[in-house]
């Protein structure tokens, strides 16, 4: 694998191996680039930068449909790599992560074109308000949605006419590196979107130092998003950070039962649960906790896991051993708070399966709201469970955390859902689903989950500038 820099694929000195999480076999070497390559591609991208920009609205959403297409036509490709790279099942890659990223790019296609600024006349003078992109922006992306969080970020910035230095996580990095090829293939201007490889201490850090990057946007894990904010913050860098999460599945008494505990473990578990989203806590009211638990563990406990190629497989391995380890040690955890831990372990798989990333799901049951297990981000497949009476005990467990990312509420009394969304602190609500996704809507968590807004013209917005001109009349 190589960086691509200008429109063209530029070895390094140095490089480091990528696993396949389900086997531990070795995928590709990856460019560990340093200070010196991410400046090349930030001078490739400044001097893309102002014939990008000068492009036409129009020509620019042109491109971003061109680039939908050419990933459309090589999904599976792209499904069968991400697979391999970050360890969900290939049908999951081919059901949701290929395809938004082809929505992704229409998506974005579509809202600038549509997007418009504000005008205000005063008495003597108008006012209207000119956006201009910000020039050369940094994308930062994590390793569990690696194609899907890429292109959430690049297509807006592209379509506001900025040029692009990205670094995907240095243990995903297959994909980003088959779009770069496609932007070769379709002889996309080269330069507005360069590709750096590396480690976050060294190939990031770079990126948040760099002068001629004037933005970043960064998702990942809250403690790496205190570096982020620290280093740029200073420098007067444009931030957006969407950090972790500890999301709640709120669950009362009159909820529609079956559609609820289905909605609940795919919400725990989908993606192995990394997904900064899962529902990693589950409140349930106590009036069917004895029903509805058991009937959660079961569901919960008896996905298949494995062989993320199967199309039954409905747990993937891990990113890697060492996020296993990660999760591991908060099972063991669990434990000793007095939680009692239903499935966990890893499974006995045939090779070449037997030395990969793969942990069975786990439901934790009789911790206190207030314990590490139940307040920290584990970001794997491990949902504890609480009993709460009443709706203002549901309201202070769900919030108990330094979190506030996402919540879910089930319930068939609109009333309830009201009063509880509108009470829970997270930047995103739910009710009576879960991850059902408008590309329009505000996409951003409170607390220790980020700053700032994705989506629609909140994305638009922050990959530009504002500037208000005044004429008198």
């Amino acid at each position: 694998m190589k960086n691509f820099i200008g429109g063209e694929f530029v070895p390094t000195q140095d490089s480091f191996d990528n696993l396949n999480p389900a086997t531990s076999q070795r995928l590709c070497e990856v460019p560990r680039s340093g200070a010196a390559e991410v400046d090349a591609a930030a001078k490739a991208a400044l001097a893309a930068q102002p014939g990008w920009a000068a492009l036409s609205v129009e020509d620019r959403a042109t491109w971003l449909e061109r680039i939908a297409d050419a990933i459309e036509a090589d999904l599976d490709a792209f499904a069968q790599l991400e697979s391999r790279d970050q360890g969900k099942p290939v049908w999951l890659a081919k059901a949701v992560d290929i395809p938004r990223a082809v929505s992704n790019f229409r998506f974005f296609a579509s809202a600038v074109r549509q997007h418009h600024d504000g005008v205000h006349r005063m008495p003597g003078a108008l006012n209207y308000t000119a956006r201009n992109p910000i020039g050369v922006v940094g994308l930062i992306t994590p390793w569990n949605l690696p194609l899907y969080l890429l292109t959430w970020k690049l297509a807006p910035a592209l379509a506001m006419g900025n040029a692009i230095v990205a670094k995907p996580s240095e243990l995903t990095p297959c994909t980003a590196d088959r779009l770069a090829r496609l932007f070769q293939t379709i002889d996309a201007p080269a330069g507005i979107f360069n590709l750096v490889h590396g480690y976050g201490a060294e190939c990031g850090q770079a990126m948040l130092e760099h002068p001629d990057i004037k933005a970043i946007s960064f998702t990942g894990g809250t403690a790496t998003g205190r570096v982020v904010a620290r280093t740029a913050a200073p420098l007067f860098k444009k931030l957006s950070l969407e950090l972790g999460g500890k999301n709640a599945t709120v669950v009362f008494d009159d909820c529609d039962f079956e559609a609820t505990v289905d909605g609940a473990v795919r919400a725990g578990f989908a993606n192995q649960g990394e997904i900064c989203l899962c529902g990693s806590r589950l409140l349930v009211q106590r009036g069917i906790a004895d029903r509805f638990i058991p009937a959660f563990i079961e569901r919960a406990t008896h996905q298949k896991v494995g062989d993320p190629s199967a199309p039954d497989t409905r747990v993937g391995a891990l990113n890697s051993t060492a996020h296993r380890d990660k999760v591991e040690s908060y099972l063991k955890l669990a434990s000793e708070e007095g939680g009692t831990v239903h499935g966990g372990g890893r499974p006995a798989l045939d090779a070449p399966f037997s030395s990969g990333a793969f942990l069975n799901p786990a439901v934790v049951t009789g911790l206190a709201p207030t314990s590490r297990t139940s307040t920290e981000e584990i970001f794997g497949p491990v949902v504890t469970v609480h009993v709460f009476d009443t709706e203002e005990q549901a309201i202070a467990i769900a919030n108990g955390t330094d979190y506030g990312l996402a919540a879910s509420v089930w319930t068939q009394d609109l009333g309830t859902a009201h009063r509880v969304a509108d009470a829970l602190e997270v930047g995103m609500v739910w009710v009576n689903t879960w991850l059902l996704r408008d590309l329009r809507v505000p996409f951003g968590g409170v607390k220790h989950s980020g700053v700032g807004r994705e989506g629609g013209h909140y994305s638009l917005e922050f990959f530009s500038e504002s500037k208000n001109i005044c004429i008198k009349m």
